[in-house]
């Protein structure tokens, strides 16, 4: 018999797309565990390229909780052990293939707090913007905003087309929130890390989700010289 714990679990969905931009979703996803969140990932089918690419880690999914700790631990510098990820950290993870339209997120029904996509590329945005649904990213993301549930999307592109502008601004117009992975300088950023931090954690931001990933602004002009 279903404990209670696990009969009131509310996870948030991260998908991550095939853009780059990978220690972006590292850093949210360290977040909400260290939040308490329960989460609920898809990684997309480009996304393993690209992680593979940045990180050098394959992930499997047979192996999708041994691969997850290695992305985890590995900072935005490459190091493979900036950050420590206790075994028992993931418990309350669960992966879903990108091929499983079954997977307990496709329905409405599934009671989740909302999804955060990052990074966001420009065929995802075009993808939610559209309901497509090709994947279970897509198809998730078309529940959260069915459902009327919190959608961030964090675009990870530069230049942007006009389509994808139109695309963006459907996206906006459907009750999700369009951020651009577009990290902010005032918090006194000196390594890497902070820079992908600042723009995980206005993710968290926009979820609701408590944090301590950057410094904010307090009102005062040379704050981000005299940090630290």
């Amino acid at each position: 018999m279903e404990s209670q714990e696990k009969k009131s679990r509310r996870p948030w969905v991260v998908g991550v797309s095939g853009a780059s931009g990978t220690p972006y979703a590292a850093s949210v996803l360290r977040g909400l565990l260290d939040a308490g969140e329960s989460v609920d990932l898809v990684v997309s089918r480009a996304s393993r390229l690209t992680l593979l690419d940045e990180t050098g880690i394959g992930f499997r999914d047979a192996h999708w909780r041994e691969d997850l700790a290695a992305w985890l631990a590995r900072g935005a510098d490459g190091k493979p052990d900036a950050f420590e990820v206790p075994v028992d950290s993931l418990d309350d993870v669960r992966y879903w293939a990108a091929g499983d339209l079954a997977a307990g997120p496709s329905s409405g029904s599934y009671p989740a707090k909302g999804m955060l996509i990052v990074p966001a590329s420009t065929a995802s945005v075009a993808g939610v913007a559209l309901g497509l649904s090709k994947d279970l990213l897509q198809r998730v993301a078309s529940v959260t905003l069915k459902e009327r549930r919190p959608l961030v999307v964090a675009v990870r592109e530069t230049p942007l087309s006009g389509q994808t502008l139109k695309q963006m601004v459907a996206l906006d117009e459907a009750g999700a929130v369009v951020l651009p992975a577009s990290p902010a300088f005032y918090a006194g950023a000196t390594h890497i890390q902070d820079l992908v931090d600042f723009v995980a954690g206005r993710v968290l931001d926009a979820a609701g989700v408590p944090h301590e990933l950057y410094r904010r602004w307090r009102g005062e002009l040379g704050g981000a010289s005299r940090a630290g």
